[in-house]
């Protein structure tokens, strides 16, 4: 069978890098599980990253025709993303050396650093192009107040000037109407969950009953907010002694894995005379990250903006509730009072409260175990979303060449 080829662009997010691991999250699995989905449907897709990952071979073969193919636009090793826009012309240019762009039948996107070459491959190939966004400047510049003008500019650009944008929620697409004066087609497809996580598994998990938090242990995830509800609840002892708060994330340099200690001083600050009770698990693999969802009294996703809210996701497939940040795709991905709890961003008072909640009402939290497993099941089935995007290419090729 013929195979389709499809171009994906990840400029910083290298699909096969360790989730967890700087600039390692959702969108480097959303590139990686949705080229492995594609692949079921005749797809061969590469995927072209900067090489940030110096031991990593420059081509790398993963699933049955999709491959990783890194670049290192003048600078091998860790580039923070704020950093890569000044690559942007090198890694064009060894992209166009190493690749010959003409063969592809899509061109995908994925983050506004890839749709400014995305602008340049269509201006001179004049390929079909979607583009994901996986966050937006204005959703950040609403919940952090920060304000980053050129990527607001780039972003107004791309969102014009595509075929057709990918949004993963109707809250996304619904800020893209409300900012951009006048942009292309707007198709709402959630994101996947691997399969991974919607198996049951039986493994018990060492530290008992847990709240839990998976992400980067950066502040715009809301994990000092957690840390500080987290002890609020052990001060005024609302929370029993054998309840722990479990953090997955970081990187192996960052987290004390013998001591399930932050190497960090601030955050070693921060948890202080709560060491017994907080503990720091490092990066995570998925069937490990499975069942420490399954186990968990709630995952906890305090963000301050998520275009979507790739871990919310994946705990409801295990069956786990969700107290998330009532912002972005997570007003979206978590319904409040069917399969989690929504509080308002930074209310460390109202974060303690939900926790307790949960804590105090087992059959409030019985029933949002059982509607997040079967809500996840309906809607972030990888094979379903891999369907509506393949359609979308189908219909873009179709239109391409009649």
């Amino acid at each position: 069978m013929l195979q389709r080829k499809v171009l994906f662009i990840s400029d910083h997010g290298d699909p096969l890098a360790p989730l967890g691991s700087k600039q390692a999250g959702g969108q480097n699995n959303y590139v990686r599980q949705l080229a492995l989905s594609l692949e079921e449907m005749g797809y061969a897709v590469d995927v072209v990253t900067h090489w940030c990952l110096e031991d990593a071979p420059q081509v790398e073969h993963f699933g049955k025709n999709s491959r990783v193919i890194r670049l290192a636009a003048g600078k091998k090793g860790f580039v923070d993303k704020n950093e890569l826009f000044k690559l942007l012309p090198n890694f064009y240019k060894e992209m166009k050396n190493i690749l010959d762009l003409s063969e592809y039948e899509i061109l995908h996107t994925h983050y506004w650093l890839s749709g400014v070459l995305g602008l340049r491959i269509k201006k001179e190939f004049h390929l079909p192009w979607f583009h994901t966004n996986h966050s937006l400047g204005i959703a950040k510049q609403l919940g952090t107040g920060l304000k980053d003008k050129r990527r607001l500019y780039y972003e107004e650009k791309i969102l014009s000037s595509v075929d057709q944008i990918i949004a993963t929620t109707p809250n996304e697409k619904q800020l893209i109407l409300e900012t951009v004066k006048s942009p292309a087609n707007i198709h709402i497809v959630p994101i996947g969950v691997a399969d991974t996580y919607h198996r049951l598994y039986t493994k018990p998990f060492e530290f008992g009953n847990y709240f839990l938090f998976v992400g980067r242990l950066e502040e715009s995830k809301g994990i000092f907010v957690l840390i500080q509800s987290f002890r609020e609840l052990v001060e005024k002892k609302q929370i029993p002694k054998n309840i722990k708060l479990l953090i997955a994330g970081g990187t192996e340099s960052s987290v004390d894995l013998n001591k399930f200690y932050p190497n960090d001083p601030k955050m070693r600050q921060e948890i202080k005379g709560l060491e017994d009770r907080i503990k720091f698990l490092g990066p995570r693999n998925e069937k490990e990250l499975a069942n420490l969802f399954k186990d968990a009294l709630a995952t906890v996703v305090p963000s301050y903006y998520e275009s979507f809210g790739m871990v919310a996701a994946e705990a409801q497939a295990c069956g786990c509730p969700v107290i998330a940040s009532k912002v972005g795709g997570l007003k979206d991905i978590v319904l409040p009072g069917k399969t989690g709890l929504h509080v308002t961003k930074g209310n460390i008072a109202k974060l303690a409260e939900s926790m307790h909640t949960l804590l105090t009402k087992p059959h409030v939290l019985t029933e949002l175990r059982n509607n997040a497993r079967k809500f996840a099941q309906r809607e972030f089935k990888w094979q379903h979303i891999a369907q509506k995007i393949n359609h979308l290419y189908e219909e873009k090729i179709y239109e391409t060449v009649r």
